[in-house]
């Protein structure tokens, strides 16, 4: 079975956003297997300090629902986050930052977990 993977690395408010979490959402809905990974500055969709205008749609309100939907997980890699100012408690802690904005149900994940994750039966498409 073939294996889709997402590699979301545009910023939420690109349309490139709202086109990876439709491909996300029909993928998903047909019952393929889907996994996502948050590269470069697709972390900032995990920032819960962002603040979106009523008028356009938060991506990132949406990916919590394929999550709670699906189960679909939502994992951004550490050291881009960490570079646009996305952190959570751990990491805070541990680079002697103010405090932690990581959206919850995205997490922090080291680069090495996407490589881990691809193989010979996975279609990776970037966005």
């Amino acid at each position: 079975m073939n294996k889709i993977f997402l590699l979301i690395t545009t910023t939420p408010y690109h349309p490139n956003a709202q086109r990876a979490l439709d491909f996300a959402k029909k993928t998903l809905a047909d019952g393929k297997t889907l996994q996502v990974f948050f590269y470069g500055d697709g972390a900032y969709v995990a920032n819960r300090l962002r603040w979106q205008t009523a008028d356009v749609a938060d991506v990132a309100d949406d990916w919590q629902k394929l999550h709670d939907e699906y189960g679909l997980a939502l994992p951004v890699c550490v050291g881009t986050a960490l570079a646009r100012g996305v952190s959570d408690n751990q990491n805070a802690v541990r680079h002697g930052l103010d405090g932690d904005n990581l959206r919850s149900p995205f997490y922090l994940v080291g680069l090495s977990n996407f490589a881990l994750a691809l193989d010979d039966d996975t279609t990776l498409i970037q966005f």
